[in-house]
């Protein structure tokens, strides 16, 4: 029997696969992307590099300042822009907190998926905490438009740093009932544990990225590897387990979670009191014909942006590699002599977002 899943099914997050099964057993699956708006590298064509940043961040609304961070870098890269330092910082905190938003999200909509209630009521009401506070430092909820070649648009508030260090050590107290009450409950790890393995070795030959890499034993990290603004200056560890399952790759995000708390407290401690946060630049700004690449580990992994430019204040081309898109071909693979009934387990635990893939 042949079954289409999507686009318009709730579960598949406006993302179509088809698989074929026999009996329960899944026997066949054939991903079918490209559902959502397409287009985003052909409109930077027709755009100056800054007003690039309104519809970039786009593909991933509740990651916003992540989308925006790689493309900001790559075109500071072109064009000859330094960051001040504390316009680094403020970058940084922003990408953090935004982590949290999107892997809350991501968590609600595995919880609910998997028949456990609570598991998207929690992360949905704490995912309110950093927004309120992305909010309080950019002006908007949702989409930011914050990160900018040359820095962050503006400056914190008065009383920022009290607020954020205060939600953010509540929030670490959440997350210990996380751990009770969703990672430790004897149904959820009976779906998740020992489910879709996905060794060391075929994760790296799939190309996967992010916390579906790190599952599978590979600790590896944008952050870490090629760092960026001032991460090599922040202690931190990179997260992973090496079992390959469902389990591990929906527990590797929650430790994500973890160590993010810890970065954002760094980075408020250590960042500078005062000081520009964006250089100063000319309206139109361009740089000599060129090319960069530059990315930044994202909610869902690398997201690297490659730009040429041919001398004038708009993108010759852009392109765009995402975490989602490099997961998604682990599906087929993973899918395959599964029971239907462990779908939504396998697919979300591949921290999906088919928005950005489609981009």
């Amino acid at each position: 029997m042949t079954l289409s899943i999507g686009p318009q099914h709730p579960g598949s997050g406006h993302f179509r696969f088809t698989v074929k099964v026999d009996g329960d057993y899944i026997i066949y699956c054939d991903p079918d992307p490209g559902y959502v708006h397409r287009g985003e590298e052909k409109m930077c064509e027709y755009r100056n590099v800054i007003q690039n940043i309104p519809h970039l961040e786009r593909p991933v609304i509740h990651d916003s300042t992540n989308i925006t961070y790689a493309y900001s870098l790559a075109v500071e890269e072109l064009v000859g822009i330094e960051v001040p330092r504390r316009g680094q910082y403020i970058r940084a905190i922003a990408s953090e907190l935004n982590r949290q938003v999107y892997t809350l999200y991501w968590l609600a909509i595995y919880g609910i998926f998997l028949g456990h209630s609570t598991m998207f009521m929690w992360p949905t009401g704490d995912r309110e905490l950093f927004i309120d506070l992305l909010e309080a430092l950019t002006g908007a909820r949702v989409t930011h438009a914050f990160n900018i070649p040359g820095g962050v648009r503006n400056d914190m508030p008065d009383g920022f740093k009290d607020r954020c260090l205060r939600q953010v050590r509540y929030f670490q107290k959440r997350l210990k009932e996380y751990e009770d009450i969703f990672y430790n409950m004897p149904l959820f790890r009976q779906r998740t544990e020992g489910v879709a393995v996905l060794s060391k070795e075929d994760a790296a030959k799939l190309g996967v990225t992010g916390s579906v890499l790190r599952a599978s034993g590979v600790p590896y990290d944008i952050r870490k590897a090629e760092p960026y603004d001032i991460y090599n200056e922040i202690d931190f560890k990179v997260q992973y387990m090496k079992t390959g399952d469902c389990f591990a790759r929906s527990y590797v995000p929650f430790l994500d979670m973890q160590e993010s708390c810890h970065i954002i407290e760094q980075l408020l401690d250590k960042m500078p009191q005062s000081g520009e946060v964006r250089a100063k630049l000319q309206p139109n700004p361009k740089g000599p014909p060129g090319e960069a690449y530059r990315r930044v580990e994202s909610g869902r992994g690398a997201l690297g942006y490659y730009v040429v430019s041919d001398g004038t204040p708009k993108p010759y081309r852009v392109k765009i590699s995402v975490g989602s898109f490099r997961n998604m071909l682990a599906l087929p693979y993973l899918l395959v002599g599964q029971r239907l009934a462990d779908m939504p387990a396998v697919y979300w635990s591949l921290n999906y977002w088919p928005v950005e893939a489609d981009r």
